[in-house]
């Protein structure tokens, strides 16, 4: 703990506290915005919620001089469980390293994942229209069998090992397959659960099925739940409680260098290069458009 941090929480008259050669009362705001996409997808070290791209600016938040609380601005419809969870545990890992205090701030949407992220906070705060929760697991694919046939193409396809080709898109779906592919999402969602209570407790109200059932809802609707801590907006929550405070931003979201970068390499892109990122995009946009956004 600096120096600030623990002056401000002693009992200290307000004209001796303003004599300490104390540095200024800052709150670093970092950015969780889009997509959470696997780590080493196409893209994703320049874009999305990665623990690869956001490990210097999460380091960099913790390290501002005169920290009072590190606010998470968290608008991500989810993606990757295993990203999620990196980069949650990083944010309990250096807040327990600084001893500061956590707060997430869900935005337009703090869902699955993003909702997975806000948890790594010591408390949430919603807009009474965000949307929030959908504490759940999703998989979603493509049947291509119908397309190969029609196209005249034979798919060929050799494997050691009786289950290397699960879930094939160009084979008809198998029962098997699906009953495996269900037994994996019912694990991760257990993971999940077990997470959202760890850090919630007795905080959250209601029966377990209504709030891990995969269902989203609004800010207000959240907060009743005990999803969210209470209803209020960054700026509004940080004048609060530190009115002196000045609201330091650390870069975690999309730079205008990578934006660049993502145009000048589409450019020289050939088709092997394209369609993969159009299959991207369509996916990321899939995500948002769960929740009608």
């Amino acid at each position: 703990m600096d120096l600030a941090a623990l002056a401000a929480r002693l009992p200290i008259p307000e004209d001796v506290r303003r004599r300490l050669p104390l540095p200024a009362q800052q709150v670093a705001v970092v950015r969780l915005e889009g997509v959470i996409p696997p780590a080493g997808s196409g893209g994703a070290r320049r874009t999305g919620i990665t623990l690869e791209r956001l490990e210097g600016p999460l380091k960099k938040a913790f390290d501002v001089k005169g920290l009072q609380a590190v606010a998470l601005a968290i608008s991500s419809p989810g993606g990757a469980p295993t990203q999620s969870a990196l980069v949650a545990d990083r944010i309990r890992g250096l807040a327990r390293e600084k001893d500061v205090p956590v707060i997430a701030f869900c935005e337009d949407v703090a869902a699955s994942g993003g909702y997975w992220l806000a948890c790594a906070a010591d408390e949430i705060v919603a807009h009474p229209t965000s949307l929030v929760g959908s504490i759940g697991v999703v998989s979603g694919g493509f049947g291509l069998q119908g397309a190969i046939d029609r196209l005249g193409i034979e798919r060929r396809l050799h494997t050691a090992g009786e289950n290397k080709a699960r879930l094939d898109p160009f084979r008809p779906e198998d029962p098997d397959d699906v009953a495996w592919l269900r037994g994996e999402l019912e694990e991760l969602h257990g993971l999940f659960t077990a997470w959202v209570r760890e850090r919630r407790g007795d905080r959250l109200q209601g029966d377990e099925a209504t709030l891990f059932s995969g269902e989203v809802w609004t800010g207000a609707r959240a907060h009743a739940l005990g999803l969210v801590d209470r209803l209020g907006t960054l700026r509004g929550v940080v004048e609060e409680r530190w009115p002196d405070a000045t609201l330091v931003p650390v870069n975690g979201g999309r730079s205008l260098f990578g934006a660049l970068g993502r145009l000048s390499g589409a450019r020289a892109a050939g088709v092997e290069d394209v369609v993969p990122a159009a299959l991207r995009t369509l996916e990321e946009r899939a995500a948002w458009a769960r929740f009608g956004l």
